[in-house]
């Protein structure tokens, strides 16, 4: 490893703080230039404050109420960059759908990394904010509705604790996008622990510059896996590292019905958490070939393929670290197929820990993962909803029974369910509530999700969007949550998501 890689970092209390409680670090561009390129965001022609999350700012160590002004708002849309900004597009490559391309942000600006009051470092980052060295022709703009997806998705999985870039805010622009039909415009802003992407490597990797992998690999250690620095083998141990983050985040995309849509290496964090919320959607019935996204009309990136997609990342991501595994390539080909191995291993326990849990087990022993498996091939028959196969299970005797007059098919496998849980000498109101704890009763449903988008698109009403935003913040919520929220809407097979670009 590369010595003092800490170097790249400044400390809060080294630097001045801007107006509004802006306050960054720009550790990135201490890495080899080939990794980004310095621009500034295009103005937008009237920016206005559509959302704003008041919480995550003052975790950040900002001001809410500055962003409800025009200097502030002017910030939130790039019209104006703080005095400590200094913004750049990243570089990075990517498999998309299989097939390998040289990228980079073609509408995404990091303006720099926040440092919080209690010292933790985030990516501050314009999306829609225009065009880029990187932008391959594209405006760089983004619409309203994907942006606004965006920032209600991802603060539902946070709300689920599942890893996961936030959002910011989102700023209309007062401008059209053109995309199939004219659209109103919007710059988002994300905050994420980084945006080093398994693509960022294989840019990297592509460029055929072993001293750029070999600093970006110390930087990321230094960055988000400092344990591995002490490894005999830090790079072997980053491999790993980043194999299991996949592993737990996919397992827990899979407990939720989560499905990313766009599983292309470029949007693979190497942090661990979820990112780039394009045709993203949770599954209703439950059914291992759901696709939503409109661009995969292969499949390659279903509901039931995600475990096996990770996997395919993780590979790319082992193929630019080979130089830095060992100097004899059929060692460190050897070394990158035993780590690899890890993401299988992890994975499985993970998937079944939580799995077993949803059905209320204290452990993922034999008979509770072939009760688990036996569940799912009832509910893909059945065709029952996912979510509230699991929430009815949850709830009460009652909501069983509800249930089960919708799908009489179930009851052999809910009083197997029953005997094996009360098996475990817990009462059931304990079991259920251990339950309630990792089910949720509320997701982002498709039917809501486009209805509120809909409303704040063409009306410029923003009131189902906070209805629905603070429902699925509170996705246990089995008491209170409005009923509207708890249920599927009219099945559509041939609804879509769309990416957005």
């Amino acid at each position: 490893m590369a010595e003092n890689i800490t170097q790249h970092f400044t400390s809060r209390d080294q630097l001045a703080s801007a107006a509004g409680g802006w306050c960054f670090d720009h550790s990135y561009t201490r890495l080899p230039s080939i990794l980004y390129e310095q621009v500034q965001p295009e103005p937008v022609r009237e920016p206005r404050l559509v959302y704003l999350n008041d919480d995550l700012a003052a975790s950040l160590g900002l001001d809410p109420s500055y962003f409800e002004h025009s200097a502030g708002i002017a910030e939130l849309a790039g019209n104006s960059v703080p005095d400590n900004a200094h913004p750049i597009a990243q570089a990075y490559a990517g498999h998309q759908f299989g097939g390998f391309t040289m990228l980079g942000d073609g509408r995404a600006i990091v303006l720099g990394e926040q440092l919080t009051l209690s010292g933790e470092r985030f990516d501050v980052q314009y999306k829609g904010s225009g065009q880029t060295p990187y932008s391959r022709r594209g405006d760089g703009r983004a619409a309203l509705g994907p942006m606004l997806r965006e920032y209600v998705i991802s603060e539902a999985m946070h709300a689920l604790g599942i890893a996961t870039t936030r959002s910011l805010a989102v700023v209309a622009t007062g401008e059209p996008v053109f995309r199939p039909e004219p659209l109103p415009g919007a710059v988002l802003v994300r905050i994420a622990a980084s945006h080093i992407r398994v693509g960022t490597f294989q840019y990297a990797a592509a460029r055929g510059n072993r001293s750029t992998i070999q600093a970006l690999a110390d930087y990321t250690i230094a960055r988000h896996y400092p344990d591995c620095e002490a490894d005999d083998r830090p790079y072997v141990a980053l491999l790993e590292a980043v194999a299991r983050k996949q592993a737990a985040l996919i397992a827990q995309w899979v407990g939720v019905g989560f499905i990313h849509g766009v599983m292309n290496t470029d949007n693979m964090a190497i942090s661990g958490e979820t990112i780039d919320y394009g045709p993203c959607a949770f599954m209703d019935q439950y059914d291992l070939n759901t696709v939503f996204s409109s661009i995969d009309s292969m499949g390659r990136y279903a509901y039931g393929q995600q475990p096996r997609i990770g996997h395919w990342n993780l590979a790319r991501f082992a193929e630019t670290l080979l130089p830095l595994l060992h100097d004899e390539q059929e060692q460190a080909i050897a070394l990158a197929e035993e780590s690899l191995e890890v993401y299988v291993r992890h994975y499985q326990e993970r998937w079944q820990d939580i799995m077993c849990a949803k059905l209320g087990f204290q452990q993922s022993s034999s008979d509770a993962v072939s009760l688990v498996q036996d569940w799912l091939k009832a509910l893909q028959e059945s065709k029952a909803d996912f979510t509230l196969g699991f929430a009815a299970l949850s709830d009460s005797d009652e909501a069983v029974e509800e249930l089960l007059g919708q799908y009489p098919e179930l009851r052999v496998l809910i009083d197997r369910w029953r005997a094996q849980v009360v098996g475990q000498d817990t009462p059931m109101e304990h079991v259920r509530q251990h339950m309630r704890a990792i089910n949720p009763v509320v997701i982002p449903r498709n039917h809501l999700v486009e209805e509120a988008l809909s409303a704040a698109q063409d009306e410029q009403n923003v009131e189902p969007f906070q209805q629905l935003l603070d429902a699925v913040t509170k996705p246990y919520n089995y008491d209170d949550a409005p009923e509207r929220y708890r249920v599927p809407g009219p099945l559509d097979p041939t609804y879509q998501t769309f990416c957005g670009t």
